[in-house]
């Protein structure tokens, strides 16, 4: 991974955290919405692909923001519940 593509994931990161934060409530910063993007973009792409869910929205980019709030979302429910 070159460090373009190192800076697009963590960018995606950014923007799925934040999103997630928008929908379930909370707050932080840029390094907060990074963590929970970045690991959301993990879970995401493997509930997603378990379930057998293609998002399709033509565009790549897109389709990897979706994946990474859908699981920065569930994320952010499943630590609540945890704590």
């Amino acid at each position: 991974m070159d460090a373009k593509a190192l800076l697009v994931f963590l960018v995606i990161g950014i923007v799925a955290g934040f999103l997630a934060s928008l929908i379930v409530g909370g707050g932080g910063g840029l390094i907060y919405y990074m963590v929970i993007g970045v690991i959301g973009a993990f879970v995401g792409g493997f509930l997603l692909n378990a379930l057998g869910v293609k998002i399709g929205t033509g565009n790549a980019i897109v389709n990897q923001i979706i994946t990474s709030a859908i699981g920065a979302i569930v994320v952010v429910i499943l630590a609540r519940l945890i704590t």
